[in-house]
């Protein structure tokens, strides 16, 4: 039997992952193991639960109890389903509801940067990209051409952030992730020495005098490369263009200088993808 909860409070605790805590507080950096994550719509929330996510609560639309919500919750028949109409749920959590449907899920911790690595050919490594479309846009990508895995410098987004997920499509959960480093001084230097002792060769992709083409045969023969993509705008620092083995580019065409980093991260995944 369902456990559904009409929402005719507010300011009830069990609500505060949905309306009232940041990013920041429902990662919950103190305490890890107790963290939260929200997962928006149902074929997102499907993705979590078929990677084995464990939910806590939902909230949603009470229409989509009996539809598009149906399948996800006969699979939690025992998870709190705190529920209102439409306008009651925007004014709770102060936007729209994509779908209609939220599910608050326990965050894992995160693998080490070996087990993610161990039998990876192909990784990308977002250097401080702060933008969550971005980062679920790159790692949509990195799930679509093939690329091994994902790695995030300490001071990029978190990719469990709610947005990132969303536009990820759910393959935030499919494709492996982890920090890489614990705190800002464990990268570049500290991270890209990690990197080579793993046996990859390092790709940034920058705008440089001496860089070279993203179908450099040199470089596609690589048998194991580590992407690295840089912020909007900033992109990478020299720091870490300096202690990476490539520079790369993609030659651009009508004046144009370069690309958005999600849509760079495409091109980099096809070309650079292992044979």
């Amino acid at each position: 039997m369902l456990n559904i909860i009409e929402v005719d409070d507010f300011m009830h605790p069990a609500l505060d992952a949905f309306a009232r805590l940041t990013e920041a507080q429902l990662r919950n950096r103190l305490e890890p193991e107790k963290g939260i994550f929200i997962a928006e719509s149902p074929k997102v929330i499907q993705c979590a639960l078929n990677s084995g996510y464990q939910p806590v609560s939902f909230l949603m639309e009470r229409r989509q109890i009996e539809g598009q919500a149906r399948k996800i919750l006969e699979q939690c028949s025992n998870v709190p389903i705190y529920t209102a109409d439409r306008p009651v749920l925007e004014k709770l959590t102060g936007y729209t509801l994509t779908r209609g449907v939220l599910c608050a899920m326990q965050r894992p911790k995160l693998p080490a940067v070996e087990a993610v690595c161990a039998n990876a050919h192909r990784i990308a490594v977002l250097e401080n990209i702060a933008d969550a479309t971005n980062v679920g846009a790159i790692i949509r990508s990195a799930a679509a051409l093939n690329m091994d895995a994902v790695l995030i410098t300490p001071t990029c987004c978190d990719p469990f952030n709610r947005r990132a997920i969303r536009v990820s499509m759910g393959t935030v959960f499919q494709v492996p992730w982890t920090q890489i480093g614990v705190s800002p001084d464990d990268w570049p230097q500290p991270g890209i020495e990690w990197l080579h002792r793993l046996g990859f060769k390092t790709a940034a992709m920058a705008l440089c005098d001496n860089s070279v083409s993203i179908d450099d045969p040199q470089l596609l023969s690589e048998e194991r490369i580590a992407v690295v993509l840089g912020a909007e705008g900033d992109g990478l620092s020299p720091h870490t263009i300096a202690a990476c083995d490539y520079t790369v580019r993609i030659p651009m065409a009508h004046g144009v200088d370069s690309l958005n980093v999600a849509a760079a991260s495409a091109v980099a995944f096809w070309q650079l993808r292992a044979k």
